[in-house]
């Protein structure tokens, strides 16, 4: 498959992307929530208010020892002089700075260990309705006086366009490993733009994820402009603070941005993202061929459970 055309099953594909010639939102044509308040850890409001916002905001996701391991390990990767040379480590744009390291839990215990704890994992299965693997894990390192910014877009349109994810039954918990603050760079979600699919116009270049994680100037995979600021001049725009060891939940194709780090106040996040088992990548809809594996992991391993579900949040 080349660039210039879309994948075999494009004529059947509901959420069009990067092979159309403008950017025409798309009704999402999937639930959002797939389980069921008895299933895990939320009671039915707190999941009608993820099924009607397409987040959830989640204090003291993890205790201070986790909160502090993981900060040790993010000091680690900075300091380890073998990742300079790992694919997995994306440096700024314009800096040495790190920007992010990608699966992480392959690279640290400490990391591999949380994501499979149940307070995340278990949150992940009942939303998604069944058993979940992790599809791509992440630390975004935004440093003091110049961390850079991501701007709008939807992560089921990457997925979709690159990677093969079918249909927007994945999530992300964004948890916090340093204070977000107003002034650093905290996530941006407008509300209830998951349920509207905004479609990216440009072809994907070959190596396209080479160019696409420095977040600068990009040719495709941004949200169509109009179509953000119609939505968040319909539904407004959240903007999320906490301290470490809280996190935000958020459906995969809500549409997300963060700014730059202007501030003397570093900002680190771990991302990781959980996909139904039920959802399998298949061939990129709109680029030459799938990404590498720590963007996309095609080996569906179930995430293990481990102990009870945590306690409703």
């Amino acid at each position: 498959m080349s660039s210039s055309s879309p994948a075999p099953d494009a004529l059947h594909d509901p959420y069009p992307t990067r092979y159309v010639t403008e950017s025409v939102p798309v009704d999402r044509s999937h639930p959002v929530v797939w389980g069921a308040p008895g299933d895990g850890p939320l009671d039915a409001e707190r999941l009608a208010a993820y099924d009607r916002d397409g987040f959830l905001a989640l204090d003291s996701l993890l205790t201070a020892d986790q909160v502090g391991a993981c900060q040790e390990e993010i000091g680690r990767f900075a300091r380890d002089e073998s990742l300079r040379t790992d694919e997995r480590l994306v440096m700024e744009p314009e800096s040495d700075g790190i920007r992010s390291v990608f699966e992480v839990h392959e690279l640290s215990e400490v990391f591999a260990a949380v994501i499979r704890s149940e307070p995340l994992a278990g949150l992940a299965r009942q939303v998604l309705g069944s058993e979940v693997y992790v599809h791509q894990s992440r630390v975004n390192y935004k440093a003091a006086f110049g961390g850079s910014r991501f701007g709008w877009h939807s992560d089921f349109e990457t997925w979709h366009s690159e990677d093969g994810m079918p249909a927007p039954r994945a999530l992300s918990l964004s948890v916090a490993l340093t204070e977000n603050l107003p002034f650093n760079g905290p996530l941006m979600i407008i509300p209830g733009s998951h349920r509207t699919f905004v479609p990216s116009v440009g072809r994907t270049p070959e190596n396209y994820h080479k160019l696409s994680l420095l977040g600068k100037d990009l040719p495709a995979g941004s949200a169509d402009r109009a179509g953000v600021t119609a939505l968040a001049e319909r539904h407004g725009i959240r903007q999320f603070t906490g301290a470490p060891g809280s996190a935000v939940m958020f459906d995969c194709n809500c549409l997300h941005a963060s700014s730059g780090n202007a501030s003397p106040f570093p900002r680190s996040n771990l991302f990781v993202v959980y996909n139904s088992v039920r959802n399998p990548l298949g061939s990129p809809y709109a680029a030459p061929r799938p990404r590498p594996r720590y963007l996309a992991n095609r080996l569906i391993v179930p995430v293990p459970r481990t102990g009870s579900p945590a306690s409703g949040r």
